[in-house]
């Protein structure tokens, strides 16, 4: 997908939020009306009722990645709908970190995190911004399958920016998928929607700022996070 092809899609998804809004809330109400019509078969005697609870299991496993699909999608329309605060950076990386010490800790990953002291506050939708770490965090315990070292680190950069780094020793991405890798609906994993890195970058953009990305195959990934400091 092209740059021009990535804003038209923007804009389109901006433009449709509506209609996911809605489509999210009738997938709610199947959803709400299958997981009732399981309970009905939650003893099943026969052969037929197994069947039919296993399909219903089946449908409603289904709404409920529709309906996840339906808040990612909604998350990358809304971007533009943010509400600044200033913020201390080393706050909200050393809340992510605190957050995902325990996944981390299961998948034999140590993170270390290195924040620059007497960082100047930058201007954030606190939300917003931990929900693309997050995502940026996640991806990087994904790509250790085995185990590995994952390095948060911030700084004061001489261009009044605050750059954070986030660099993983896991399996690296290739220069061809590097090309593509913050595309609306662009994924390698088998259940990904391919929102997920689309919406941190357009995250990170909305507050100013730019998010680039260096990996080697095999070696690891590293994403810079660069956002603006606020002037007095």
């Amino acid at each position: 997908m092209s740059d021009a092809a990535a804003r038209q899609f923007i804009d389109l998804a901006e433009s449709t939020g509506g209609f996911i809004h809605d489509m999210k809330n009738h997938l709610g109400t199947v959803l709400l009306n299958l997981q009732l019509l399981g309970e009905d078969f939650e003893n099943p005697e026969t052969q037929r009722e197994r069947r039919a609870l296993e399909r219903i299991q089946l449908m409603i496993e289904e709404c409920r990645r529709l309906v996840d699909l339906s808040n990612d999608f909604l998350r990358f329309a809304r971007v533009e709908q943010l509400e600044f605060s200033p913020t201390r950076l080393d706050e909200v990386v050393g809340r992510m970190v605190d957050f995902l010490a325990p996944t981390a800790k299961l998948q034999n990953v140590t993170v270390h995190w290195y924040p620059a002291p007497d960082l100047p506050e930058v201007s954030l939708d606190r939300d917003m911004f931990e929900k693309a770490l997050l995502n940026l965090l996640l991806n990087a315990e994904d790509a250790m399958p085995n185990g590995g070292t994952l390095t948060l680190q911030s700084r004061l950069a001489a261009d009044g920016f605050v750059e954070l780094d986030v660099i993983d020793t896991g399996v690296g991405i290739s220069p061809e998928a590097q090309k593509k890798l913050f595309q609306p609906f662009h994924t390698t994993k088998e259940n990904g929607n391919g929102l997920g890195l689309a919406t941190a970058r357009k995250v990170v953009a909305a507050h100013g700022g730019t998010m680039t990305v260096q990996s080697e195959v095999g070696r690891g990934t590293k994403f810079t996070i660069r956002l603006p400091v606020i002037t007095q």
